[in-house]
C-alpha cells in the first residue's frame, strides 16, 4: 500500500462511527452561525424575485437528458439579472429560516439541514454588475460586494490554472465550506456530508442552467492556498470546496 492509500485511508476511517469524538453539539457547546456573516448592509444589491421566471425548458427528464459538462461559452451573451437570481435560489436560496432550530431549509439537501457552503461568485459578464467578486447573501437573497480589485480577479484565474472556460464564463461559482456548521453536530463525519452538500447544490447548479440554455463546468481541479487565501478562508475551518463556470451555450 503507498503512503498516499495509507492517508486516504485513515482519513476516512476516522469518520467511521465508532470513531467519532463527541459532537459539540453532544457537548452542549454554542450553536454555529448559521446564517452568512454581512460586513456592510447598507451595500447589498437585492437580486430580482423570480415567481414569475419563463423557462426555455421546463420539463425535468428533458433537462436530466440534456444536461452535459460544457466548457465553450458565448462571449458576446451577457446573463441576465433575473437568471442569475434563478441559479442561485435553486442552489442555495433559503426556503425558510428556523431561528428556534438555529437552521435554515434550502431548495438542496444537506446534512442535518446545517448548509455549510457560502457561495461566492466571479461576475465577468452578467447584465446591470460591475466585473468582480461578489458574496451571495443567502438569508437576504442579495449580492454584497467582494471585491473588484484586478488582482483578485486575476486570483481567481490562477486559483483555477486558468481553464479557459472560467475567463470566458459568464459567472463562476465558488463554494465555501464554513466546517463548524455541520461538525457541531456531526463532529468528524461533517468532512464527509460537506463533499455530499457540494454535489447536490452543483447538481442543482446543472440541472436549472440547462433549463435556461446555460452550460456548467463544475471545477474540482484549483489550488487550494490561493483561492482559499483569496475568499479569506483559512483552510481549516473554512475551505473553498468546490467551483463551478455558467455561460450562455453557443449556437449548435
Amino acid at each position: 500500500m503507498t503512503d498516499l492509500n495509507k492517508h486516504i485511508q485513515q482519513m476516512h476511517q476516522a469518520s467511521y462511527r465508532e470513531n467519532l469524538s463527541a459532537s459539540p453539539h453532544e457537548l452542549k457547546m454554542e450553536y454555529p452561525q448559521y446564517l452568512d456573516k454581512i460586513k456592510d448592509e447598507s451595500q447589498l444589491i437585492p437580486l430580482p424575485d423570480i415567481s414569475g421566471f419563463i423557462l426555455k425548458d421546463a420539463d425535468l427528464l428533458s433537462v436530466v437528458r440534456k444536461r452535459r459538462t460544457v466548457r465553450r461559452y458565448n462571449p458576446d451573451d451577457l446573463m441576465t439579472l433575473e437568471e442569475l437570481s434563478y441559479l442561485l435560489t435553486y442552489t442555495q436560496g433559503v426556503r425558510e429560516i428556523d431561528e428556534k432550530r438555529n437552521l435554515t431549509t434550502r431548495f438542496v439537501p444537506s446534512a442535518g439541514s446545517r448548509h455549510p457552503l457560502e457561495t461566492y461568485l466571479l461576475i465577468q459578464r452578467v447584465e446591470g454588475l460591475s466585473t468582480g467578486i461578489y458574496h451571495y447573501v443567502a438569508q437576504n437573497h442579495a449580492l454584497e460586494p467582494f471585491s473588484f480589485r484586478y488582482e483578485d480577479i486575476d486570483s481567481a484565474y490562477d486559483g483555477v490554472f486558468k481553464q479557459k472556460q472560467v475567463i470566458t464564463s459568464a459567472v463562476t461559482f465558488f463554494w465555501v465550506a464554513d466546517v463548524y456548521r455541520t461538525s457541531w453536530r456531526y463532529a468528524e463525519r461533517a468532512y464527509r456530508y460537506i463533499t455530499l452538500d457540494a454535489g447536490h447544490v452543483c447538481q442543482n447548479l446543472y440541472l436549472c442552467a440547462e433549463s435556461i440554455d446555460y452550460g456548467v463546468c463544475a471545477i474540482g481541479a484549483f489550488d487550494d492556498h490561493l483561492v482559499n487565501s483569496l475568499f479569506a478562508a483559512d483552510g481549516e475551518q473554512r475551505f473553498v470546496v468546490y467551483g463551478a463556470s455558467v455561460g450562455k451555450k453557443l449556437p449548435s
